[in-house]
């Protein structure tokens, strides 16, 4: 499996520098990463080092509370486009939905929608808030909104992503919706395991590589040695027999 047409490739620290989105454009293209998620101040820095590649550019709106106002959100998220966006990754309001305020919450992620038009959205659950009910009235809302992914975490909450949420919200959008896991995905292993439970998209902050891929470049370097090791002996042998003759 190539895994890294799954990776949205993050980098959401306040901290975070030009140099260092810099970087993660230029891992993201060497690795062939579906996108960069970054904060939107950085969208148009991103678009002009991608433009001579796939890798496209995802950013959050709402970030990382979710409780601004839906005006608020629908201004950054348009703002966000106009600068090169291709993907907004918006978070849910949790106060809504913990206050089964669902109509606002409908109307939050609609605005959004209608005014990003066909641009993926893909809306934060923070599913480390939410107990299994409220995951799937969350679910429910969103596929009411015409969401394009549902995502489980900011990665800014006191835990990230795990198999059990990924495997409830597929069985409550059943294809309506793709999923994205994202907060503390570090290692392969993990990513492929997420992929097998239903998720489409894989947000890191690691630059993960195909254990096919390495395996590849393992055995490639392992049959060169070969090959040089068999000339060398053929090259010694030949030099043996013409010594002798």
């Amino acid at each position: 499996m190539d895994i890294s047409k799954y990776i949205d490739y993050t980098l959401l620290k306040p901290t975070t520098t030009e140099g260092e989105i810099i970087e993660l454009c230029d891992k993201a293209k060497e690795n062939g990463f579906y996108s960069v998620c970054i904060s939107s101040c950085y969208v148009a820095l991103a678009k002009q080092l991608l433009e001579d590649s796939k890798v496209k550019v995802c950013t959050v709106v709402g970030f990382p509370l979710g409780s601004m106002s839906t005006e608020a959100k629908v201004f950054e998220a348009e703002k966000a486009i106009e600068d090169g966006a291709d993907e907004i990754d918006m978070v849910i309001n949790l106060g809504y939905l913990k206050s089964r305020n669902h109509v606002s919450v409908l109307k939050d992620i609609s605005d959004v929608k209608l005014a990003i038009g066909k641009t993926p959205l893909k809306v934060i659950l923070e599913i480390s808030e939410l107990n299994k009910n409220e995951i799937i009235k969350a679910c429910e809302i969103c596929l009411d909104a015409r969401t394009d992914f549902i995502k489980t975490s900011t990665g800014f909450s006191k835990n990230g992503a795990t198999l059990t949420a990924v495997k409830i919200i597929k069985k409550t959008v059943r294809g309506r919706a793709r999923i994205k896991a994202s907060g503390g995905i570090i290692d392969l292993d993990t990513a492929l395991k997420y992929i097998d439970a239903g998720a489409e998209r894989i947000g890191t902050s690691v630059p993960m590589k195909s254990k096919k891929n390495s395996r590849q470049i393992r055995n490639t370097k392992i049959y060169k040695d070969y090959i040089e090791t068999v000339l060398n002996t053929k090259s010694s042998n030949t030099k043996e027999v013409e010594k002798n003759t």
